[in-house]
């Protein structure tokens, strides 16, 4: 039996969605409000659940729900490795340490695996899709809001193997929708795609406090160089 799972994931998600779009880190980054080390421990974060939710996905390539999913080209670990020594440097490894919230993240991933694979569904929509619709746009966002040169330090966006991300968008929706599940479980993984939602608005949030930092340090210098410049003119007036 299959159900219209692609579907059931899109309107059950939908307020999820809407709230990890509307946390304050998200907001920002929106609105090209991008500082280089709080997004760098993102990457971090994001390696590391990528690394866990790929390795699963590879164990499990014969088991017949994620077979019908598993879509190599799709694999974000290497590009975050480059964006890692991009922003680390050599030593990135000693350098990315995983937060709280990505520990959360990694450990739900894994146990899934183990005790629930079919679930492993809701993590690669949840992520997957969502880089290959707002990728390029985020992308851009990045070079511009941190002065990135084309190429550097944002390689996780970018789908060498995909050439046309529409195409594959579909053709993985299709697949999904043929999946072999029942109704039960096609509930479970709408459930299991909101509780991803959910830990990515707290790796999201985990980075508000670095980011608020960043820009009340920026707004201080600002507010510094003005007087400074002010009490120059004003001496030399006098």
């Amino acid at each position: 039996m299959s159900v219209n799972l692609a579907t059931m994931l899109r309107e059950g998600t939908k307020k999820s969605h809407t709230m990890a779009e509307n946390v304050g880190f998200v907001k920002c980054f929106l609105k090209g409000v991008v500082e280089k080390k709080s997004y760098r421990k993102l990457v971090v974060n994001l390696y590391y659940v990528y690394s866990a939710m790929e390795e699963e996905m590879e164990k499990l390539k014969d088991h017949p729900i994620i077979s019908k999913i598993y879509y190599p080209e799709l694999n974000r670990k290497h590009s975050l490795e480059q964006d890692l020594y991009f922003y680390f440097g050599a030593n990135w490894r000693e350098e990315a340490q995983l937060s709280e919230a990505g520990k959360a993240y990694v450990a739900r991933i894994r146990e899934i695996a183990q005790t629930q694979p079919e679930l492993l569904v809701a993590h690669s929509y949840t992520r997957y899709l969502g880089d290959l619709s707002g990728g390029q746009i985020l992308k851009k966002i990045s070079q511009r809001a941190m002065n990135l040169v084309d190429g550097e330090g944002t390689a996780f966006y970018e789908f060498d193997d995909i050439p046309d991300e529409k195409e594959f968008k579909t053709k993985y929706r299709q697949a999904m929708d043929e999946l072999p599940v029942d109704l039960a479980t096609a509930e479970q993984i709408v459930d299991e795609a909101n509780d991803a939602f959910g830990m990515n608005m707290k790796l999201f949030q985990e980075l508000e406090g670095n980011l608020i930092k960043a820009i009340g340090t920026m707004l201080f210098n600002t507010l510094t160089r003005r007087r400074t410049r002010g009490s120059t003119e004003l001496a030399t007036a006098e």
